[in-house]
């Protein structure tokens, strides 16, 4: 096996990043790197712009960083195993895809302190606030249903059942909104307002699709699918328009509409920079990150990336019970990576 990076990592988890040996030159570079430290695995990443604090779920807790210095302003504690953090769009609550304990936890963005804890399906993983309705989607991984709250009662209003297992949702701004469904190979659209499926399309071509974001003014989706591909999905008709080249091992997109480009995280330890203003959708960028850095949130105010990563150990031996085990994490390892313009 040809290695492309190497990763050096000295006492207390202090790591050097080697260049991939094919990285293509571009716009982006690392350009700082927060500890964070702590113990465990981590999942999504969100950005509140206006605020400037990045939300990171890591294992049992959720924790809040003030993106101007980098340093931890408070977390949201004592949760069962957590995936993503929802907002919603008048600044008060935030809402945490608690998987392990099958909740939605709402907690005060002010204060972080947690205010509700409402029953959601079985694992409940991918989350996003829908505007129009005022609705807060929980996509339930192992129930293969979304749990729609409604944000003013702060209770269930009902449940959509699904075609296999979600990941990754994302919303238009009009009332619609669409979830990848890993288990199928497919993209679902969703009407908030019936709390219906509309649609269900094949994403031929992308194995396993996980990450989504979308260009809502062009009406393009963009999935990030096992072997190394990116779906770009017309959001009205679910034609696809390009399978474009991306790293191994991608779990999150992001969409710069400012700059039309869109971007993938990919484990192995790179961001692959996509140029969508063409039919093209041609790879402007290979940017080296840190191997496991899969998932990111962005600022499009500051053309700012960050991406969570750490020193992963040896994975654990298969068992019937967990036949895909993960890479443990090396205590205090655990970082936020800044991507920013040269």
């Amino acid at each position: 096996m040809r290695l492309k990076n190497l990763v050096y990592c000295l006492p207390l988890a202090v790591c050097t990043i080697l260049p991939f040996a094919h990285a293509q030159p571009g716009p982006y570079a690392v350009i700082d790197r927060w500890t964070i430290g702590g113990e465990g695995g981590w999942d999504y990443l969100t950005m509140d712009s206006v605020a400037h604090l990045l939300y990171v779920t890591h294992g049992t807790r959720v924790e809040v960083i003030d993106t101007k210095t980098g340093k931890s302003v408070g977390a949201i504690t004592g949760l069962k195993g957590t995936h993503g953090v929802a907002l919603d769009s008048d600044g008060k609550y935030g809402y945490i895809s608690e998987g392990a304990g099958n909740n939605v936890v709402v907690f005060d963005r002010k204060s972080f302190a947690k205010v509700e804890s409402i029953p959601a399906g079985t694992n409940p993983d991918g989350i996003i606030f829908e505007p129009v309705t005022k609705t807060v989607w929980a996509f339930n991984g192992k129930s293969s249903d979304a749990t729609v709250i409604d944000t003013a009662a702060m209770k269930v209003i009902g449940t959509v059942k699904l075609s296999g297992k979600p990941e990754f949702p994302q919303v238009d701004g009009k009332g619609t909104v669409f979830v990848n469904i890993e288990s199928k190979n497919s993209i679902v659209r969703l009407d908030a307002k019936s709390l219906k499926v509309a649609a269900e399309w094949p994403l031929t071509g992308c194995e396993s699709p996980s990450g989504l974001t979308m260009d809502t003014v062009g009406r393009r989706l963009f999935s990030v699918c096992d072997e190394k591909v990116m779906s770009v999905t017309d959001a009205d008709s679910g034609k696809i328009l390009k399978l474009v080249p991306v790293g191994d091992g991608p779990d999150a997109a992001r969409y710069d509409a400012v700059n039309h480009l869109a971007f993938s995280s990919n484990g192995e330890g790179t961001l692959t920079v996509v140029d969508t203003s063409t039919s093209d959708y041609k790879v402007i960028q290979t940017l080296p990150t840190q191997k496991s850095a899969r998932t990111m949130a962005m600022d499009t105010s500051t053309d700012t990336i960050y991406l969570a990563a750490a020193v992963m150990g040896p994975k654990p031996a298969a068992t019937a019970e967990n036949p895909r085990p993960r890479a443990t994490v090396t205590p205090g390892s655990f970082t936020i990576l800044v991507v920013g313009r040269k």
